[in-house]
């Protein structure tokens, strides 16, 4: 389980302090101990060449291994105010965002009406197509990672009700509202100059 750069109370309001340290501590951990313990048995399988055994550990693999990469890549994406947490991205990246959105307020919107409409759990993601060689938005169900739409992935948004409903309640949309105040763009620039190599 990655350590957070800041304390779990550290991205109030945006974020609680209770949901940060649960949503950290309890559920990110659970994907690790499960991915871990299928990692585990599915090495077992394989040393058997129990193919059936092996088949049936694929869906705890994506779901626990994806529940770990894209936590292991929210946290990195948040960051408080006093360490640069919100406003908005500049460089290359803002000239990608504009590029493809007309504005940041545009893209804003479209990133929090796609995550919005996510039906059940899964992300928003802002991603980095190599194929097109450009950003744009898309949704994951579930916990499968960004990598699965064929996106790079480079900010991460976790709609999943525990990220929020401590807080929110069932109104994600205010949720969504309130996490650009916590949105660390020198993380997501750094990850699309990497996507972009």
């Amino acid at each position: 389980l990655p350590d957070l750069a800041y304390d779990f109370g550290a991205l109030e309001p945006s974020i609680s302090g209770q949901i940060m340290e649960i949503h950290h501590q309890k559920h990110h951990q659970t994907y690790v101990n499960n991915y871990n313990a299928a990692l585990e048995q599915y090495a077992e399988a394989e040393t058997k060449n129990d193919n059936a055994k092996m088949l049936s550990l694929l869906p705890a693999l994506k779901f626990n291994g994806g529940g770990h990469v894209n936590h292991s890549i929210f946290w990195t994406n948040l960051a408080p105010t006093s360490q640069g947490g919100g406003g908005e991205p500049d460089g290359e990246l803002r000239k990608a965002i504009d590029q493809e959105f007309g504005s940041f307020e545009a893209f804003k919107k479209t990133m929090a009406a796609k995550s919005a409409g996510v039906q059940g759990s899964g992300w928003g993601w802002l991603g980095y197509s190599p194929e097109t060689k450009s950003v744009g938005v898309v949704t994951s169900a579930n916990q499968d990672p960004c990598s699965t739409t064929g996106y790079v992935p480079l900010l991460g948004i976790d709609v999943w009700e525990h990220a929020y409903y401590l807080q929110y309640k069932n109104v994600r949309p205010d949720y969504l509202k309130a996490i650009w105040e916590v949105v660390n763009w020198k993380n997501v620039e750094e990850r699309y100059l990497v996507a972009k190599k």
